[in-house]
C-alpha cells in the first residue's frame, strides 16, 4: 500500500477511461499495469428523432462523474488526492457518426453504432470498394448522409469518432488509434493509415456528390500505439476535474476502440491469435497473417492497435436466449421450494451439458433474440427444434442452448478458418458465458478446433486494456514493441487456464453446425409467419 502511494503521489500511473454502451469506466494502475482504483459511471442510449444517441452532455457527465469515482476511490485508499498522471488513454465504443463544423460545433446528434440506417450505403461502399464495409462504420453514415442529401453535410470540418471525439475535448488533438481509424474507414495494413486507393474512389464519389471537402481533409489523423498523441490541455483538465485538482500537461496514447482494448486485455495482438468475447452479443476478433482472397458480408477487417489486420466475427445473439432458459429452469426449482442462488443454478446447468451427446442427441436450437447478420436472419425468432426420434433429456438441452451461442459465431469463423485457410493457435475467451469453469471454455474449442484460454484478468475489461495502452506510451524501452511489452511486462505471471479441442467434441459441434445451418430457413420461415 505505501508504494503503491508514493506511486500515485510522484505520477507513476496511467489511466484508461473507456466508454461503453451502458457503462462509462475508469482504470488507474501503476508502474507494472496492475489495477490500483478505478470509478464508473452508468448510462443509456436515447432513441431520438428514429436514432439511437447519446448528448454531448451525457458523454461530459458521465467522464466527469467516472473520474470523479476513481479519484473518490484513490483518497480512500490511499490518502492521497489525484494530482497527477502518468500518461492518460481514451477508449469508446467503435464506429458511429459525429460530425462538426468548424466553430467545432456538433452538426447533427452522435449516431451510435447501434444504428442501422446507413445499409443502403455500405452495401454501395462495398461494391464500389470490394471490400466490407458494415452499416455501423463511420464511413457509411457520413456516405448515407450525403445519398439523404441532409443540408448538415456541407458544412462539416471534421468528423471523428466518440473516443476521439472525448480525446479532442482533452488534448486539443483531432486523431485516432489505427483499431479505432479501421472502424471509420478501411486501412491499409502496410502503411497502417486509411487504404489510399479506397480514399481515392471514395473522394471520386464526393465530387460527383458536389461535397466542399475531401475524405483526407475531414477524418482524423492516424496514428498507431506508443505514437504521441498529444497532452492534457488546461481546458481538458477543467473538464475531466472541475475540482481543479489534475494538473495538465499528462501524455495521451491514441484513442482508441473497444476492440482494440480488448485485444489488449487479453493480449491477443499477436498474428494466428484472436479472442472470443461472449455475452448478450458474441464477437471473435483473429489476427490474419495476411488479406482474405476476396470480402465477405460476414467478416469485418479491422486492425491491432499497431495496424495489423484482424477478421472480425460479430453476433447480435449469444447468451439472452440462454439465460431466458436458465430462468426457467430456477422458476421451476421454486415451485419446488428450492431458492437457489443464480450462480449455483448456472453451474448446475452448464455441467449437465457435459453429459448430453456430442452432438446434442439431434435437438436445434436458434438463439435469436433479434435478427442475426451473419446467417441472414432479419428478426428475433428464438427457436428450439427436435424431432419425435431426438434424444430429449435435461444434458442434450443445455448443450444444444449452449451450442446455439457459438452457433452464428461459428458460421462466420468457419468462412476464415475453412474458405480462407487463415491460422489460428489460440483464442483467449472473456465475458460472462466462461464465468462457469471449464464448460463454455471448452465447447468454444470444439467449434473453432483451437485451445481455448480463459485468464482471470479478462474480467478487468478494456478500460484496464486502454490503461496498458497509456502505461506503454511513457514505460515501454527504446525499440520494444507492444507485442513484447504484453508478452513481458503485462502477462508475464499471468494466471489462466487453457483447455485443447476434445476430438469428439469436435466432431459433435461439427455435426450440430450442419443441422444448425440447413435449418436456416425454419428460422427465416417464423420469421414470416410469427408476426
Amino acid at each position: 500500500m505505501e508504494e503503491t502511494r508514493i506511486s500515485v503521489e510522484e505520477g507513476r500511473t496511467a489511466l484508461g477511461i473507456e466508454f461503453g454502451s451502458t457503462r462509462i469506466k475508469a482504470v488507474l494502475v501503476d508502474e507494472r499495469n496492475r489495477p490500483i482504483a478505478s470509478g464508473s459511471h452508468e448510462w443509456e442510449n436515447r432513441f431520438i428523432g428514429g436514432l439511437w444517441t447519446y448528448t454531448l452532455e451525457d458523454v461530459v457527465n458521465g467522464l466527469r462523474d467516472s473520474y470523479a469515482k476513481l479519484k473518490a476511490d484513490v483518497r480512500q485508499k490511499y490518502g492521497v488526492v489525484l494530482e497527477k498522471i502518468g500518461a492518460i488513454g481514451i477508449s469508446a465504443m467503435m464506429h458511429g457518426y459525429m460530425a462538426f463544423n468548424q466553430a467545432g460545433e456538433l452538426l447533427v446528434p452522435f449516431r451510435t453504432w447501434r444504428n442501422n440506417n446507413a445499409q443502403p450505403a455500405a452495401e454501395e461502399l462495398s461494391a464500389l470498394f470490394s471490400y466490407n464495409i458494415p452499416a455501423r462504420w463511420s464511413v457509411a453514415h457520413l456516405y448515407q448522409a450525403i445519398l439523404n442529401e441532409e443540408p448538415h453535410v456541407k458544412e462539416i470540418s471534421f468528423l471523428t469518432t466518440l473516443a476521439g471525439y472525448v480525446h479532442l475535448s482533452l488534448t486539443g488533438k483531432n486523431c485516432l488509434g489505427v483499431g479505432e481509424a479501421s472502424g471509420m474507414f478501411p486501412v491499409d495494413p502496410a502503411t497502417r493509415n486509411y487504404d489510399a486507393s479506397l480514399m481515392k474512389k471514395f473522394n471520386k464519389l464526393l465530387r460527383e456528390k458536389d461535397m466542399p471537402f475531401t475524405a483526407e481533409e475531414i477524418f482524423p489523423k492516424v496514428l498507431v500505439a506508443g505514437e504521441d498523441a498529444g497532452v492534457l490541455t488546461p481546458e481538458g483538465a477543467d473538464l475531466i476535474d472541475p475540482a481543479g485538482d489534475l494538473k495538465c500537461g499528462i501524455p495521451f496514447c491514441p484513442p482508441e476502440g473497444d476492440a482494440g482494448t480488448g485485444m489488449v486485455a487479453t493480449n491477443s495482438i499477436k498474428r494466428r491469435t484472436g479472442n472470443v468475447s461472449a455475452g448478450t452479443s458474441v464477437f471473435a476478433m483473429i489476427v490474419l497473417e495476411r488479406e482474405l482472397k476476396k470480402y465477405y458480408s460476414e467478416i469485418d477487417l479491422v486492425t491491432t492497435p499497431v495496424g495489423d489486420l484482424v477478421g472480425m466475427v460479430h453476433c447480435n445473439n449469444c447468451t439472452s436466449d440462454l439465460n431466458g432458459w436458465v430462468n426457467l429452469f430456477g422458476d421451476f426449482a421454486k415451485i419446488l421450494g428450492v431458492d437457489m442462488p443464480k450462480w449455483k443454478l448456472y453451474d448446475e446447468l452448464y455441467f449437465a451439458a457435459e453429459r448430453g451427446d456430442k452432438d446434442c442427441g439431434g435437438l436445434l436450437s436458434y438463439n435469436y433474440v433479434s435478427g442475426e447478420n451473419i446467417t441472414k436472419v432479419d428478426e428475433g425468432r428464438p427457436l428450439f427444434v427436435r424431432t419425435s426420434e431426438s434424444k430429449f433429456n435435461l444434458a442434450n438441452v443445455m448443450r444444444a442452448h449452449l451450442y446455439s451461442a457459438f452457433g452464428a459465431l461459428k458460421v462466420g469463423c468457419d468462412i476464415m478458418l475453412k474458405e480462407e485457410g487463415v491460422k489460428l493457435d489460440s483464442i483467449t475467451g472473456h465475458g460472462g458465458l466462461f464465468k462457469t469453469e471449464r464448460v463454455g471454455q471448452s465447447f468454444l474449442a470444439a467449434a473453432l478446433g483451437v485451445p481455448v484460454t480463459v485468464m482471470k484478468t479478462a474480467g478487468e475489461g478494456g478500460a484496464w486494456g486502454m490503461a496498458i495502452l497509456a502505461n506503454y506510451l511513457i514505460t515501454k524501452a527504446e525499440g520494444e514493441t507492444l507485442e513484447s511489452y504484453l508478452d513481458g511486462k503485462v502477462f508475464k505471471d499471468q494466471e489462466g487456464v487453457t483447455l485443447a479441442p476434445d476430438p469428439d467434441d469436435v466432431e459433435g459441434f461439427e455435426a450440430f453446425t450442419a443441422r444448425y445451418v440447413k435449418g436456416l430457413p425454419i428460422v427465416r420461415e417464423a420469421v414470416k409467419s410469427l408476426q
